[in-house]
């Protein structure tokens, strides 16, 4: 029987995007949490320390956690310069305490000026507010094809680094765990944060807490998983696996639902770790 691409991927979503999904998965770390806060930070570091084995990355987080004593939001706002000390300890890879404490002193100046991390992919100015008011520049839309070619979250991502870097005397060392497409990185650390925040279903797994930002505006984070899986799908041709990769991956998934594109990593991700060794008879009946 030859299966519809569109239908085989979506069925993969409603096997995937599934609460049991959450336990070995990044995602399980901000799941901890119900205060909005310490969903948005302790999201955003898991995300920034989502390289290597998830096992691995999920103990570093909870490791992070517990030297923020339980409560990340609250220790980062109230405190005192020797709370820090015991933060010095903290490793993942090429993650040190610099970057532990950098991190630590941008969310206690955000979260002074701000209530939700939201903001930060805001670019102020008229556009800084409302969902509609954010359409001019997240205005990847709701078509197939949209006109700015992801043009709208290429700006939010741009800004959002300037910003994240703006502190004054910041370690030039800890740029490098904070892509952007200006650097024709994938970003694909900071799309899935944002897909974790900003995407709305009834399945329990991404927040949707966030709500000046589109799901139609999101561009699917692009791992090694879903760059193999969709390569075999035929949904990535572009030979280097750069922003414009992620892109065009973006462009075919909005095919499938122009509303809610980056659905579509929870199928193309868990074909890469679940299915990889029986994948090629898994896309035998597929039509592509």
């Amino acid at each position: 029987m030859v299966t519809d691409i569109k239908a085989f991927l979506d069925a993969k979503v409603a096997q995937y995007n599934q609460p049991g999904f959450i336990e070995n998965d990044p995602i399980v770390i901000p799941h901890q949490f119900t205060l909005q806060q310490d969903i948005e930070i302790m999201g955003f570091w898991a995300a920034t320390l989502a390289w290597g084995q998830r096992v691995t990355i999920i103990k570093k987080s909870r490791e992070l956690i517990a030297l923020m004593d339980g409560a990340p939001y609250d220790f980062i706002t109230n405190h005192q310069e020797p709370d820090l000390k015991k933060l010095l300890s903290f490793k993942h890879r090429t993650f040190n305490d610099i970057d532990t404490l950098y991190f630590i002193q941008f969310f206690k100046h955000h979260y002074g000026n701000y209530n939700s991390l939201e903001d930060a992919f805001l670019p102020p100015g008229p556009l800084k507010g409302e969902l509609n008011g954010m359409e001019d520049i997240l205005n990847a839309n709701k078509t197939s094809t949209p006109p700015s070619g992801g043009r709208g979250a290429e700006v939010a991502l741009n800004y959002f680094r300037s910003y994240f870097f703006s502190l004054p005397d910041f370690p030039h060392r800890t740029k490098k765990h904070v892509s952007s497409p200006s650097q024709k990185s994938t970003c694909k650390r900071l799309n899935m944060f944002l897909r974790w925040m900003v995407r709305k279903d009834d399945a329990g797994v991404d927040f949707g807490i966030w709500n000046r930002i589109s799901p139609a505006d999101l561009i699917c984070p692009c791992d090694l998983h879903v760059d193999r899986i969709a390569r075999k799908l035929k949904l990535i041709t572009r030979k280097q696996t750069d922003w414009q990769t992620a892109l065009e991956l973006t462009k075919h998934l909005r095919d499938f639902d122009p509303a809610d594109p980056v659905k579509y990593d929870f199928a193309l991700f868990g074909l890469g770790i679940e299915e990889r060794w029986g994948l090629d008879n898994i896309l035998a009946g597929v039509k592509l």
